[in-house]
């Protein structure tokens, strides 16, 4: 579909499809494009009438649901800009959110933060008695995303980009006309909440996860024939971990593109996925809510560029060292990167509460290193903040991550530098197994030591059972490492 406001997008696609073809679904819950509009309005009148109108920021503290969409798209309608935030948030972090975001209101499915912040409830004007059309106003930005980053201080990243979009700009992620669409991952995150909208402004129905869970992915992809689908590693790695059996009993040869984000990926789990489903099906893209660049690579270029991440999409990549001198290929260092056609003084995004990495002639980094091949591949070795410096050689966490969760035991594994008196820093790894199995640290010592070089080797292994990355296989190492050195530091007895 060529360009269009989002606020007019449910009302088209109703004319165009029919209204009685469903476009949304969350379990049983079933919205099919004329309700879809028809929510839309209503949402919209009330939302007007509570105050909220062009270039206010709302708040959407909600899980995967059918309600989070029509109120992008109600916000839209009004000119407004949809900020998400995970449901799960406690009240303090959201508060810290909050003064960033300064919205015009908050709507949380918690009931226990909506009393605290006079937050309104999710089905807020859905049954409003007006549904009579609106004119919608172009948003000035649609869409602003929060993250923590590897600091865990929160930021707003504010999208530049109005509530426009054209369908025909994003046909290199190969999201099917008219097609279905499978989100897995939580709207709160940039790709999943970004892809599930550009799959309805394509005219995809699109089948939501409100949770991940592997052998109902499965099988929500042989019952809707879904042919484009987003994962990240930990999800992955949670398909593959099923039974063969359960693999092999379920139809899956609608898929047409599994995309995978937001982590680095174990080079043994995406071989595993390759052999399953065949290269050609599985796609890597390497980016941020920040939009100034992103690199793609199929699994076909991936099997002669082991570990890449791809070449940059409409953009440049340049890799400096410390001192800021471009390096040549195969030099690791910081990793920068600019869209063609964006001048210096023009930007994708805005931060709210941090500062960016952009230099005066456009380039821009997500603060991670890594090098080029010379064919122009890009290979992320980890993010700065990240890296540990032991014995003066630099070990990159994510390498050692990748050694660990080949262990069939192990489910979740995120590595950290700690203090040492001798080293400077010592590698610590922490360690959750799968559910009902057993291995020591010396098992995965001794397993690591197949990969890596002895000084990358983890000194020590901690076992926990609780989850390590979030939704989309994210995890705060610095909140970590600090936990723990908080409690080295207490006094022993």
């Amino acid at each position: 579909m060529a360009e269009m406001l989002l606020g007019d997008l449910p009302e088209a696609q109703a004319a165009r499809l029919g209204a009685d073809r469903w476009a949304i679904r969350h379990g049983e819950d079933v919205l099919t494009w004329g309700a879809l509009a028809d929510r839309v309005r209503r949402r919209a009148h009330a939302l007007a009438s509570a105050g909220i109108g062009l270039g206010d920021r709302v708040v959407l503290a909600l899980p995967n649901c059918n309600a989070l969409f029509e109120l992008t798209f109600a916000l839209w309608k009004l000119g407004a800009t949809p900020t998400m935030v995970s449901a799960r948030l406690p009240r303090a972090e959201l508060e810290s959110i909050l003064e960033l975001a300064e919205p015009r209101a908050v709507i949380a499915a918690d009931p226990a933060l909506r009393e605290a912040l006079g937050a309104l409830p999710p089905e807020f004007g859905s049954d409003h008695p007006d549904g009579s059309p609106l004119e919608t106003r172009l948003s000035p930005c649609w869409k602003v995303m929060t993250s923590g980053g590897s600091t865990g201080r929160p930021k707003l990243i504010v999208d530049h980009g109005p509530a426009k979009l054209d369908g025909a700009v994003f046909n290199q992620l190969g999201i099917p006309d008219d097609g279905v669409l499978l989100n897995a991952g939580p709207l709160y995150h940039n790709f999943p909440f970004a892809t599930a909208h550009i799959g309805l402004l394509k005219g995809c129905s699109v089948v939501g996860m409100e949770k991940f869970d592997a052998e109902l992915f499965l099988n929500l992809v042989e019952r809707y024939r879904a042919q484009w689908v987003t994962l990240v590693p930990t999800t992955m790695n949670r398909v593959a971990r099923l039974p063969r059996p359960v693999l092999d009993s379920r139809d899956v040869s609608s898929l047409e593109a599994v995309w995978h984000t937001a982590a680095p990926m174990p080079p043994s789990l995406k071989q595993f996925w390759m052999d399953w489903l065949g290269a050609e099906r599985i796609w890597e893209i390497y980016g941020g809510s920040e939009g100034f660049a992103t690199t793609q690579i199929s699994g076909t270029d991936w099997l002669t560029h082991r570990g890449s991440v791809g070449k940059c999409v409409g953009g440049e990549i340049l890799v400096r060292s410390e001192n800021g001198e471009a390096l040549p290929p195969g030099e690791v260092g910081e990793v920068y990167m600019r869209r063609n056609g964006v001048s210096p003084d023009q930007s994708t995004y805005h931060y709210v509460g941090a500062q960016s990495r952009r230099l005066p002639d456009g380039f821009e980094s997500f603060g991670d290193f890594g090098w080029v091949d010379e064919e122009g591949f890009l290979y992320i070795a980890d993010r700065r903040t990240d890296l540990i410096l032991s014995g003066g050689r630099n070990v990159y966490p994510a390498e050692v991550e990748s050694a660990l969760l080949g262990h069939e035991r192990v489910a979740e594994a995120i590595v950290i530098g700690l203090p040492d008196a001798d080293l400077g820093a010592r590698v610590h790894a922490i360690v959750r197994l799968e559910q009902g199995a057993a291995a020591s640290a010396a098992d995965l010592i001794d397993f690591a030591r197949e990969q890596l070089v002895a000084y990358k080797l983890p000194r020590t292994i901690e076992f926990t059972a609780e989850p390590l990355r979030d939704e989309m296989g994210k995890a705060r190492r610095s909140r970590l490492r600090e936990e723990r050195i908080a409690a080295m530091e207490q006094p022993s007895g």
